[in-house]
């Protein structure tokens, strides 16, 4: 097809967190469930999913629209998920083994993930390990 265009979608996961992103030819705008990166509230979360945006550099994503689309978790989770998304969807898009080791160098994280996840409660407690207490008075 002479007319078709580019289209990636990719995702990524921290704890129950999950991120959908979609990468298309455009002008450099990234947005998180339709909200822009600039203006993405907690200032900490937008920072944090600035990281592969800063370690690949201007010339790359100036050329890309990224839609991400993320749900489950807390907003730093859901953070760390956009993020992740993010990350892959540069490498895919570039295919670029220089990009990869950037990331990998300065947070494994971005390319992988992290498999720990919350440990299930067990009876006879109120948690995963914490057990009742007993009183013999």
């Amino acid at each position: 097809m002479p007319g078709s265009r580019k289209v990636l979608v990719v995702s990524g996961k921290r704890k129950t967190a999950i991120a959908r992103a979609t990468v298309r030819h455009g002008e450099g705008r990234i947005r998180i469930n339709n909200i822009p990166l600039e203006i993405y509230e907690p200032e900490v979360a937008r920072e944090k999913i600035r990281e592969p945006l800063l370690q690949a550099g201007d010339d790359v994503w100036r050329k890309i629209d990224v839609n991400i689309r993320v749900s489950g978790g807390g907003f730093m989770g859901q953070a760390e998920a956009s993020r992740m998304a993010l990350a892959k969807a540069l490498l895919k898009w570039t295919k670029s083994s220089h990009l990869r080791s950037v990331f990998l160098k300065y947070d494994r994280t971005m390319v992988a993930g992290d498999p720990r996840r919350k440990e299930s409660k067990k009876f006879g407690g109120p948690g995963a390990r914490a057990r009742d207490q007993k009183s013999y008075r």
